[in-house]
């Protein structure tokens, strides 16, 4: 069977590339990554890796949220990730399922994910996890360090949108307010259930966890926290400039209609007094004398002078 990568961690910060059949030595962890859009990697999940019918069909499901549960001395955890594929958006995350024992750890995933990347870079330099419970840690962390990069530039994104809102005169603000409300509903929709299980897992009882390990995922669920609350404020402000906005919005259409209205009061009269003079019967005044049209114009000049005067010292312009 091909994998992604099988490497057997040495226990001292280093591995190296073995088949997937190899038996680990006393100290040894074999790391399996898989990718389960190659049919005969996700058949051996189901029926040569030795997991119970219930944990294969958990590592092969489609679509699930983070969770995990502990089934003997073996821990299954599904986590998402940042999407880091060019044609994808950040926060249509990415699974990374995971079952660990203490001498192997599978991991599956069906898109390409960073995080376990990184940690198998650390291992080709020797600076990697040392043992299941470390490559647990590793991972978890791995898996938040973008998410936690994405919310800072989410927050940024925040930050100038305010700015832009105080100043703005047009839409132009809205769309980019409404995908920012977007992104952070989307993103907490997956961290909010990633929290938990993280908070779970220092208290799972598994004898290859230790104290560091657990203290490790103790920080990093104290993590998860601060983003969501970062989360949960990034929205609070995109609803406020959202708000601000269409207040901005609202005040500029009433000052339009506002004055648009003053104008119609103004040249009502006026029009009426036209409307008088234009109708055509006999009898109307001034229709053989050369200066009728002058004296109608400048009466009509005084008339509209006078109500901007009247307007103005009601102060309504």
């Amino acid at each position: 069977m091909q994998s992604i990568h099988s490497l057997m961690l040495d226990g001292r910060g280093g591995a190296r590339a073995v088949d997937p059949s190899t038996t680990p030595a006393p100290g040894e962890v074999l790391w399996l990554h898989l990718d389960l859009n190659d049919a005969e990697q996700a058949r051996w999940v189901r029926t040569s890796s030795g997991l119970e019918p219930v944990l294969a069909e958990a590592m092969l499901a489609v679509d699930t949220r983070p969770r995990s549960f502990v089934n003997g001395d073996g821990l299954f955890l599904n986590m998402r990730g940042i999407n880091v594929s060019s044609d994808s958006e950040p926060e249509d995350m990415v699974a990374l399922r995971m079952w660990f024992e203490a001498s192997r750890v599978v991991t599956v995933r069906r898109r390409h994910l960073q995080a376990a990347i990184d940690v198998s870079e650390t291992l080709a330099n020797g600076s990697g996890p040392t043992s299941a419970g470390r490559l647990l840690t590793d991972l978890v962390e791995r898996l938040l360090f973008r998410i936690g990069g994405h919310i800072a530039a989410l927050e940024d994104e925040a930050d100038e949108l305010e700015e832009i809102v105080m100043s703005a005169r047009s839409r132009e603000p809205r769309a980019r307010i409404s995908e920012l409300r977007r992104n952070t509903i989307s993103l907490r929709r997956y961290l909010a259930p990633q929290r938990e299980t993280i908070t779970r897992l220092h208290a799972e009882r598994v004898t290859w966890l230790d104290d560091t390990d657990r203290a490790e995922l103790r920080e990093t669920g104290d993590a998860v926290t601060r983003y969501l609350e970062i989360l949960d404020s990034t929205r609070e402000r995109a609803a406020v400039s959202s708000e601000e906005l269409s207040n901005r919005l609202a005040e500029q259409m009433n000052n339009t209609m506002y004055m648009l209205s003053i104008v119609t009061a103004i040249f009502l009269p006026l029009g009426l007094l036209t409307g008088l003079l234009g109708i055509n019967v006999g009898g109307m005044p001034g229709v053989d004398s050369p200066w009728a049209f002058s004296l109608v114009v400048v009466f009509l000049v005084l008339i509209g002078v006078a109500e901007y005067l009247w307007f103005r010292s009601q102060r309504l312009v």
